[in-house]
C-alpha cells in the first residue's frame, strides 16, 4: 500500500533541500581552494610560437643579448601545438622569428637577414653567415612593445605578399 499520508511526503521535501544545500556547501567548500590558487598563479612571462598548419614547422628566433645579436634553432613544432622559445619575461623589445614547413615546403620570413645552419643552433652575430659556414635567411621583425610576454601564431592565411601569415600578440 502507497503511503501518501502529508507526513510522509513532507519528510521527502524538507529532506531534499537540506540534500541540495549540503551539496552546494561542499561544492563550495571544495571550489574556494581552486578558485585561489588559479588566482595566485602568476601570470606567465615568455615567447611562444603556435603552429595553427597541420605540418611539423621548424623554427628559429634572433634577438639582441647583452654580448650582441644571437639566432637559435630549431624548436619543431607539431601542428596544432604552441612551444615556448624564450621562458620567463622577455628582455628585448625586437625579437626575429623564421619558420619553414617541414612537410609541405614553405617558409615564414621577413627581410632581417640573419644566419641559421642545417641542424641545431646557436650562433653569436649576424654578418658574414656563409663565410663562418652558416646560412642566410630572411627573419621577421616583431615589436613586443616591451611585454613581459609575447606570442606568434604561424597559420597557413596567406598574408600581403602571397607568404603564409605570421601574427604576434602580446599572449596574455
Amino acid at each position: 500500500m502507497k503511503n501518501t499520508s502529508k507526513r510522509g511526503l513532507g519528510m521527502e521535501l524538507a529532506g531534499g533541500p537540506r540534500v541540495r544545500s549540503a551539496f552546494a556547501l561542499l561544492f563550495l567548500f571544495l571550489a574556494v581552494p581552486l578558485f585561489a590558487s588559479v588566482a595566485a598563479t602568476p601570470a606567465r612571462a615568455d615567447f611562444r610560437v603556435c603552429n595553427a598548419t597541420q605540418s611539423l614547422v621548424g623554427v628559429g628566433i634572433g634577438y639582441r643579448a647583452k654580448a650582441g645579436w644571437i639566432t637559435e634553432g630549431w624548436w619543431h613544432i607539431e601542428g596544432q601545438t604552441c612551444k615556448t622559445l624564450i621562458e620567463g619575461p622577455l628582455s628585448s623589445r625586437f625579437y626575429y622569428l623564421y619558420a619553414e614547413d617541414a612537410e609541405r615546403g614553405g617558409r615564414w620570413d621577413g627581410p632581417i637577414n640573419m644566419c641559421v645552419a642545417e641542424k641545431e643552433f646557436k650562433v653569436a652575430g649576424v654578418t658574414d653567415c656563409v663565410a663562418r659556414g652558416f646560412q642566410r635567411a630572411g627573419f621577421q621583425e616583431y615589436d613586443t612593445g616591451e611585454q613581459a610576454n609575447w606570442m606568434v601564431q604561424l597559420t597557413d592565411e596567406p598574408a600581403t605578399g602571397g607568404n603564409a601569415a605570421a601574427s604576434g600578440t602580446n599572449g596574455q
